[in-house]
């Protein structure tokens, strides 16, 4: 269990670093430009994954619950330095998730109550997903690191249905033939490579 944390807190720490590298590669001229999430601009998605951000102390850390949470990270989290915002709420979630037992605790999510470990898998693959989105963007190299790619694709496959189902993500789509591990987590999650 103990090398399974380790692994896991290194895969969400190489994911939000992917982010910040390509956070930090958005010109002050693309924050309004369109991304593959078909209803956000670059700065939506920004602001999407920073509130993902500021939840994790709240509810590992906190143990709050996501009615006690509330509206308090809806709407506009970014303010008039986006950057700064994702490197404070970044940094705020990986030590919430660091700290000594925050992954054996249960937390609660709006949908109820799951494993910390559980969260913490969902929160990478969120942002590799989403690290390829905003890549795709800002004409940064999409590539994303292969351990994280993996990770993603074996922690989302399971649900990825009711992913679509639900309306966060697109149907899934086939996949070309001799296709990559990214190119199949992205197919799954109904984005075209």
């Amino acid at each position: 269990m103990e090398n399974d944390v380790a692994t896991l807190l290194s895969r969400h720490a190489e994911a939000l670093a992917v982010f910040t590298d390509r956070v930090h590669a958005v010109r002050a001229d693309q924050w309004d430009d369109p991304t593959p999430c078909t209803e956000w601009s670059v700065r939506d998605l920004v602001n999407h994954l920073t509130a993902e951000q500021l939840w994790v102390p709240a509810l590992v850390t906190d143990g709050l619950t996501a009615g006690d949470v509330g509206d308090a990270y809806d709407g506009d989290v970014l303010g008039r330095k986006p950057k700064t915002s994702w490197d404070t709420a970044a940094r705020a979630a990986r030590k919430a998730f660091a700290e000594p037992g925050a992954l054996e605790r249960t937390v609660h999510l709006s949908y109820g109550e799951a494993p910390a470990v559980a969260y913490c898998a969902q929160m990478v693959m969120d942002a590799v997903v989403h690290a390829w989105d905003l890549s795709r963007a800002i004409g940064a190299p999409e590539r994303l690191p292969d351990a994280l790619v993996l990770f993603a694709l074996d922690e989302v496959t399971p649900y990825a249905a009711e992913l679509a189902k639900s309306g966060l993500f697109a149907p899934p789509i086939e996949p070309p033939p001799g296709d990559s591990h990214q190119t199949r987590l992205l197919a799954l999650l109904g984005r075209r490579a």
